[in-house]
């Protein structure tokens, strides 16, 4: 009888055991999903295939890209920034003539998803407010930067246009020399084009500044972003790069630029692509950890007030444990099992962000008044 009550108790304690540690496992990913949900998160790089943008495949079905609304929803990602990417072809009127109609299919693209497709799902914003009221709505949000100023051709009255349809960010070069700026690749042979901007791309900053739209820093050359932030009378963003002291790759910031963003105001949205994140391990094996690594050293360097998050989806992005926009809130975790509150992690996933916008678009209504 000694020996069956013995039994009991080891078996009551145990339970016992089970329910306390599991009860706390459970009570931490209940309250680390309510500030996941309670805070905006906002990634500012999606590239997009015109292919899922037709009344027959598109994003408010699970279509096989990294982001849709499927994946948005139940990853929990409020704001996806989608990309007008063009790649870099020839300096001449025919090149610039192909890159114009290519971007413009894609701006049509996105406003088709927001307008035609999913307007019940998902609103186009274009300032933050217009972000917390599309958000108060529940609904999701898509924004747009434009990845390469190649298609504005050298009209720079097409960056009104482009800011006209929705475009609120430029990066002015991306893999390859464009007529605005020496890219970041003008490192792998010592080649470059302008030593930095042409004139007519420190005209295109100006430009920017008067218009309203965020100066993006990623793909350019050193020489290039020193530059457009010497003339930029607004913050500017790298809208997707890590830290280059961590992953030594001309595409990430050193600790030089990333001091010059601070001094600036900007922010700098680490990126969840492999290849920027670490260059010691296989592609593959790069994880989340690895990006919050990125994220603790720029914190650490330049301050909570200016470091976001980005993903590269569908250009390459995605990693162990946000491989697409369905595992969103594994980037919360983490960020949660680093020591950063829910003050910080608004800040982190798109509070800082949102900040830039403002004062971009501010110092362009000063500007616009001035004149």
């Amino acid at each position: 009888m000694l020996k069956f009550k013995n039994h009991i108790i080891v078996i009551i304690l145990s339970i016992t055991i089970f329910f306390i540690v599991y009860q706390d496992k459970f009570i931490g990913e209940r309250n680390t999903m309510e500030i996941h949900n309670e805070t905006i998160t906002l990634d500012t790089h999606c590239d997009i295939d015109l292919n899922n943008f037709t009344d027959n495949n598109n994003y408010t079905t699970n279509t096989n890209s990294q982001v849709n609304l499927p994946k948005m929803i139940e990853g929990g990602l409020d704001v996806a920034w989608f990309i007008v990417f063009t790649a870099q072809d020839s300096l001449n009127e025919n090149g610039y003539k192909t890159a114009h109609k290519n971007a413009m299919d894609k701006f049509e693209a996105i406003h088709r998803l927001v307008e035609e497709y999913a307007p019940d799902q998902i609103e186009l914003a274009l300032s933050e407010e217009d972000v917390y009221k599309i958000n108060a709505k529940g609904k999701k949000i898509a924004m747009i930067g434009v990845e390469n100023a190649y298609p504005l051709s050298n009209d720079l009255s097409n960056i009104k246009k482009f800011y006209d349809l929705g475009a609120r960010y430029i990066s002015l070069a991306h893999n390859g020399h464009s007529q605005f700026s020496d890219s970041n690749t003008g490192e792998e042979d010592g080649i470059w084009l302008h030593d930095g901007l042409s004139d007519k791309g420190k005209e295109a900053v100006t430009e920017m500044n008067r218009v309203g739209i965020m100066i993006d820093v990623s793909h350019p050359s050193k020489e290039a972003i020193r530059q457009m932030i010497e003339i930029s009378k607004a913050p500017v963003i790298a809208s997707h790069s890590s830290a280059r002291n961590l992953c030594n790759h001309s595409r990430n910031l050193d600790d030089e630029q990333l001091d010059w963003i601070k001094q600036n105001g900007g922010v700098v949205q680490t990126v969840a692509y492999a290849g920027y994140l670490r260059d010691d391990i296989s592609p593959d094996l790069v994880t989340v950890v690895d990006l919050v690594d990125h994220i603790d050293y720029m914190v650490e360097k330049i301050g909570i007030d200016h470091v976001g998050i980005s993903s590269d989806f569908d250009g390459g992005g995605g990693i162990q444990g946000w491989s697409d926009a369905s595992e969103t809130f594994n980037v919360t975790k983490e960020l949660l099992k680093r020591g950063y509150n829910k003050e910080e992690i608004g800040k982190i996933w798109s509070g800082n962000l949102l900040r830039v916008l403002t004062e971009v678009q501010k110092i362009a209504k000063n500007i616009q008044s001035s004149n």
